[in-house]
């Protein structure tokens, strides 16, 4: 009844944007029409798939919310492919049409240089490189890894990604002069203070969310306006709370599907340098931040539907559909910066480096075979050694008691003469 309602609503914006357009004189700018057009285009989309996409696993603030952000992630992969097809300038110079300003090679800032904390060579500030670090990233790392801590609400997952990004850093350094950071940059601003802090922050968050009870009443059956202020901020909260607990070495299957997670997770931070670089816009530039913004809310859809598909795939037997958004999001992404900078991408890594991925690579298929394969079968071994052992002690038990017949001989022909005497 509802959507037929909102159908209406759609039917309606159609009839008016066409009303519209027939009103006024439509102007002799191609380009501008262009534009027009498809925005008008896309929000009719949008109109469409709120009102009628499927339902996502969130119900808070409302299903058509998360509905809209599923109709912006096929309007992204829809930009993203119409990009990949084109070439490298005609794609640079179309980002002109979004923000004149684009299109232009700029500069990338290098975060590295002179790494000292306290520089006696400056008498007027001597903590002027710590100052120059702290720029809108150090906030911005604060609130990213809040927010992706409570889309994947686990410590140890957050930490494992945040160390091993910072890995990547120093890995591909070479190739983008963005990810050269000083040592204390890396490990100290980064991982400690904005990414540990975030951490922490969130996993409160996620402690106070699992504790809070979960009561929902009508708006207008509460008498007082601060309840009712109250339970409009509590519209954003969850409707109810499940805890996420991945248990990554309960199987093999829980396993691979974690370090799967982690990968997609890691080319996602990678594809937000690498798209900025190759398509050559400025780190501070809106459709940065937009594009964050974006993966916040379709991300933690995803991780819910994931977690849902692994924990109880009897139920839900199919992975959701943002999930397989987000993860053809971010494939396309990859591709898009395969394409437009085969060179940058393709430029070898450091001796040292490769001997280091090489060995965490051998370490982690070495762990995973022991762990699900190895001391299975070891296990299993000492199982049936400890059944073997355990027979063999009662047949010795069952022994002869020292004349050389055995007790059970004894008992069954013992048996037999009492069944004679009846």
């Amino acid at each position: 009844f509802r959507r037929a309602h909102t159908l209406t609503v759609l039917f309606i914006l159609t009839c008016a944007l066409g009303y519209v357009t027939l009103l006024e004189e439509t102007p002799q700018d191609t380009a501008y029409n262009t534009k027009r057009g498809i925005v008008a285009s896309i929000l009719v989309f949008l109109c469409f798939g709120v009102t009628q996409a499927k339902d996502g696993p969130f119900s808070r603030p409302h299903p058509a919310y998360w509905r809209f952000w599923l109709c912006v992630s096929v309007v992204y992969e829809l930009f993203l492919i119409f990009i990949l097809f084109q070439t490298v300038q005609d794609g640079r110079q179309f980002m002109k049409y979004i923000d004149p300003h684009l299109g232009v090679p700029l500069p990338e800032r290098d975060y590295g240089g002179n790494c000292l904390i306290y520089d006696p060579g400056n008498e007027t500030d001597p903590f002027h490189n710590i100052w120059d670090k702290l720029d809108g990233f150090v906030p911005a790392h604060f609130f990213g890894w809040y927010l992706k801590t409570l889309m994947i609400r686990d410590w140890w997952m957050c930490m494992i990604i945040s160390v091993m990004f910072e890995f990547l850093e120093y890995s591909l350094e070479h190739q983008l002069p963005n990810f050269s950071e000083c040592w204390w940059d890396h490990w100290i601003m980064d991982v400690i203070l904005c990414n540990g802090l975030g951490i922490y922050c969130g996993m409160k968050t996620l402690s106070w969310l699992s504790l809070k009870t979960y009561k929902w009443q009508g708006l207008w059956n509460i008498p007082t306006y601060k309840g009712k202020m109250k339970r409009i901020v509590f519209q954003f909260t969850p409707y109810s709370w499940v805890k996420f607990e991945w248990k990554p070495a309960s199987s093999l299957r829980r396993w691979l599907a974690v370090c799967g997670i982690i990968f997609v997770f890691l080319l996602a931070e990678l594809n937000t340098f690498y798209l900025k670089f190759v398509l050559w816009m400025p780190p501070e530039h809106y459709l940065v931040l937009l594009r964050l913004v974006f993966f916040v809310n379709v991300g933690g859809v995803a991780m819910r539907e994931i977690y849902d598909f692994m924990d109880d795939p009897k139920f839900h037997k199919k992975l959701g559909q943002q999930a397989w958004l987000v993860a053809a999001i971010t494939a396309t992404e990859f591709l898009i910066v395969v394409k437009y900078d085969p060179y940058t991408l393709t430029l070898s890594l450091p001796f040292y480096i490769t001997q280091c991925w090489i060995l965490g690579i051998i370490l982690v298929l070495t762990w995973t075979a022991w762990r699900f394969f190895i001391r299975d079968i070891t296990l299993r071994y000492k199982e049936i050694r400890r059944q073997k052992q355990e027979h063999k002690y009662e047949k010795d038990k069952c022994l002869s008691n020292g004349d050389g017949h055995s007790s059970l001989l004894d008992e069954q022909t013992g048996n037999k003469l009492r069944e004679r005497k009846l």
